[in-house]
C-alpha cells in the first residue's frame, strides 16, 4: 500500500515517532500534519475576523428600554475575549476544527428585538439562560440525538446548502452581489454590483482574488486559500495607498496609526440572569428565549455537519466525533457570550475554510483562538484585512462543500424534494436554520402523503413541529395577545 493511500485510509495507529501533541489531536491519524493545521488556523481568523468589526456595530448602534448604549471599544473587547477562549477550548475539548465567536443573527436579535424591551444586562441575561438551557438539552443527550435521526442525505444537503449560503455571504460582503431596495420598483432582489455592473477598485480585489484562488486550488497549491487572503491584502493596501477610494466596507487597507490598543474588560459579567421577567411578560420572554434556543440549535448542528463532512471526519452513520462534548462546549459559548455582552457565541461557518487549507483537527482552533486573543491587545493591526480580500475564500469553500451534492438521490423524491429546499432555502433567505427548517417539514410531509409516516424518526416528528412553531411564531405572538 502507498504512503498516500495509508493516510487517506487514516489508520487509527499514530505513525512512529508520533509527538505527545500530534497524538492528543489525532493530527497524523487524520491524514493532516502541523502545517496544514496552522495555515487553517490563520485562514479561519482572517475569513471571519469581521466579527470583531461587526459585532461592536451591531450591538453598539442599539439602545435598550431605557435610551442606553453599550461602548464599542468594550464590545470589542469582549467579542474578542470570548472567540478567543471558546475557540481554544472548542479546540482542546471537542478536537474539531471549528472556531466559535458572536453569533451574525443572533446579535441583531438581541440588538433590535429584545434590547428594546429590557435593559442590557436582562438581554444578555437572556442570553446566558439560552446557552444553559442548551447545555441542558445536551446533556440529556436530546440535541445529540436530534442530530443522529436526520437521515444522511439530509446531511448532506445540509452542507450542500451551507455552501451556497457561504459563497452567497463571500459575494455580498465584497459588494459584487447587492440588494436592490424595494422602493427602486425593481423586479429582482438582488444585482451584480452596487449599481447594476461591477466597478471600483474593491471589486477590482476580489475579482483578481477569487480568480487567484480557484487558480491556486486547480493547482492544487498547499495554502491556496491563505496565499490568496494574504496577497490581496498586499494588493488592497497598496491600491489604497495611491487610489482615490471612498470606502472598503468595515476594513480599509491602511496600516493603523497604532499597532497595539489596551482592552477594556467593562462589560465583563454585566448581566441580569432573571432580570426580563421583571420587564416583560413571562409569554414574551419564553417566546424570545424559544426563538434563540432554536436558532442557535440548528445554526450550530448545520454548521458542525457541514464543517465535519468537508473536512472527511463523518463516520459510516455520518456521525460527527466527539459530538457530545462539540454541543456541550457550544451551548457554554452561548452562556459565556451572554456573560461578557458579547450576545451568544456560536459555531463558525467560516471554518470551512481553514478545512479548506487542510485543518482537521482542534489544533487549528489555537491558532485562530491565540490570533483571537491577540486582537485584545493588536486589533488595529489584525483588521486590516478587507472583506474584498477574505470573501473569495468563501466562495472557494462554497465550491468544495457543493461538492457533496453528488450523494444525494436526485430520482428519489421522498428524500429529493426535502433536500432541495434545506440548500435552496438557506441562500435565499440567508439563514442554515430556514434552511433545515423546510427541508424538516418537506420531508416529514412528503414520508407522511406517501404513507411511510413509520419511517420517520419520532424526534424528527417533534423538531418539525417545533419548527412549524418557529415559522409561525408572529401569528402565534398575536393570538397569545404579546403584540
Amino acid at each position: 500500500m502507498s504512503e498516500s493511500q495509508k493516510v487517506a485510509d487514516r489508520s487509527s495507529a499514530p505513525p512512529p515517532g508520533a509527538n505527545s501533541v500530534d497524538r492528543y489531536f489525532k493530527i497524523s491519524e487524520r491524514g493532516s500534519t502541523f502545517a496544514r493545521e496552522i495555515r487553517g488556523g490563520f485562514a479561519t481568523f482572517f475569513t471571519m475576523a469581521y466579527i470583531l468589526v461587526l459585532n461592536p456595530i451591531i450591538l453598539g448602534s442599539a439602545k435598550d428600554k431605557f435610551g442606553d448604549q453599550l461602548d464599542a471599544v468594550q464590545l470589542t473587547t469582549a467579542t474578542a475575549l470570548v472567540a478567543a477562549v471558546m475557540t481554544i477550548i472548542m479546540g482542546v475539548g471537542g478536537n474539531l476544527p471549528l472556531a466559535l465567536a458572536a453569533g451574525l443573527g443572533l446579535n441583531a436579535v438581541v440588538a433590535f428585538q429584545i434590547a428594546p424591551l429590557m435593559a442590557w444586562d436582562d438581554a444578555m441575561g437572556l442570553i446566558v439562560l439560552e446557552g444553559l438551557l442548551i447545555c441542558v438539552l445536551v446533556v440529556t443527550g436530546l440535541r445529540e440525538a436530534v442530530m443522529h435521526a436526520i437521515p444522511q442525505p439530509l446531511k448532506q444537503a445540509i452542507s450542500v446548502g451551507i455552501g451556497l449560503f457561504i459563497a452567497f455571504i463571500g459575494f455580498v460582503d465584497a459588494g459584487f452581489v447587492s440588494r436592490i431596495p424595494d422602493a427602486a420598483n425593481t423586479t429582482v432582489p438582488v444585482q451584480i454590483g452596487a449599481t447594476g455592473q461591477l466597478t471600483g477598485w474593491p471589486i477590482l480585489v476580489f475579482c483578481a482574488g477569487v480568480l487567484l484562488t480557484i487558480a491556486l486550488l486547480a493547482r492544487k497549491v498547499k495554502g491556496a486559500i491563505l496565499i490568496s487572503i494574504v496577497t490581496m491584502t498586499v494588493v488592497a493596501m497598496i491600491i489604497n495607498s495611491i487610489a482615490d477610494i471612498k470606502a472598503w466596507g468595515l476594513t480599509t487597507p491602511a496600516w493603523p496609526d497604532k499597532l497595539v490598543d489596551t482592552p477594556d474588560f467593562g462589560l465583563l459579567g454585566d448581566f441580569s440572569l432573571f432580570g426580563a421577567f421583571g420587564e416583560t411578560t413571562a409569554i414574551t420572554v419564553v417566546l424570545l428565549i424559544f426563538t434563540l434556543v432554536l436558532s442557535d440549535f440548528f445554526d450550530t448542528m448545520g454548521t458542525v455537519v457541514g464543517v465535519s463532512a468537508e473536512a472527511g471526519l463523518l463516520d459510516e452513520e455520518g456521525k460527527v466525533p466527539n459530538l457530545g462534548r462539540v454541543l456541550l462546549i457550544d451551548g457554554a459559548a452561548a452562556a459565556a457570550g451572554g456573560a461578557a455582552s458579547a450576545s451568544s457565541a456560536t459555531s463558525y461557518i467560516e471554518s470551512a475554510a481553514g478545512v479548506g487549507e487542510g485543518a482537521r483537527t482542534g489544533f487549528s482552533n489555537l491558532i485562530t483562538g491565540g490570533l483571537f486573543a491577540l486582537a485584545l491587545f493588536l486589533t488595529p493591526l489584525l483588521t486590516i484585512v478587507p472583506l474584498q480580500a477574505a470573501a473569495p475564500a468563501l466562495v472557494a469553500v462554497g465550491f468544495l462543500m457543493m461538492t457533496q451534492v453528488k450523494h444525494i438521490d436526485w430520482d428519489k423524491y421522498e428524500i429529493a424534494i426535502p433536500a432541495f429546499l434545506t440548500i435552496a432555502v438557506m441562500p435565499f433567505t440567508y439563514s442554515i436554520t430556514n434552511g433545515i427548517g423546510a427541508g424538516f417539514v418537506a420531508f416529514v410531509l412528503i414520508k407522511t402523503v406517501l404513507g411511510k409516516a413509520k419511517e420517520v424518526h419520532w424526534l424528527m416528528w417533534g423538531t418539525s413541529a417545533l419548527f412549524l412553531v418557529y415559522f409561525a411564531i408572529d401569528p402565534i405572538e398575536q393570538i397569545l395577545g404579546v403584540k
